[in-house]
């Protein structure tokens, strides 16, 4: 499915941010491993469109979002199936949740989420090497006859005023409550 950046659609889903664009283009990755590995161990978040760091998880956005704000919780360590995380790799996953819930609410204020996993090609998975969670925020409407029709995803904001709106919220989180981040 081909998707069409509309960002003059953004009033339509929510409140409308006035943020400057920034330079930010993915990284295609060069090297070993898998592509969040490399991505994960660049230090460039900003480019990369890496919201947060945490000690066994970071938290990047979709390139290829189903919505706009679509968010990814990747463990650091390259791991193909859920049992094979650790205990506090799996915690720190449920927490991260969490939170992006949370910076979602507050940057994009959704109407609902899907939450989910693509473990294995079979399942889907398009990095079926590198486990990671969905978190798809949702509104009423988000859905029309473009993609059933057209086969093309509108998705009303970039890429980079969505960043600067989940990374102010990730920032305003944590210095309200240093625990929580």
């Amino acid at each position: 499915m081909e998707r069409m950046w509309s960002p003059w659609r953004s009033a339509h889903v929510g409140h409308v941010d006035e943020l400057a664009p920034i330079d930010a283009h993915a990284s295609s990755g060069a090297g070993t491993g898998s592509l969040f590995a490399r991505l994960a161990a660049e230090d460039e978040d900003e480019k990369n469109y890496i919201v947060w760091r945490g000690v066994h998880v970071f938290v990047i956005m979709n390139l290829y979002p189903y919505n706009n704000g679509h968010l990814l919780i990747v463990p650091y360590r390259t791991v193909a199936a859920y049992e094979e995380l650790s205990r506090d790799e799996q915690i720190e996953l449920a927490v991260t949740l969490d939170q992006s819930i949370r910076w979602l609410k507050e940057a994009l204020g959704p109407e609902g989420f899907n939450v989910g996993m693509n473990l294995g090609k079979a399942a889907g998975a398009g990095i079926p090497d590198h486990l990671h969670l969905h978190v798809v925020p949702r509104w009423r409407g988000d859905t029309n006859f473009m993609p059933t029709i057209g086969e093309v995803k509108v998705i009303p904001e970039a890429l980079d005023v969505t960043y600067r709106k989940l990374v102010a919220a990730a920032r305003a989180e944590a210095a309200a409550s240093p625990q929580a981040s």
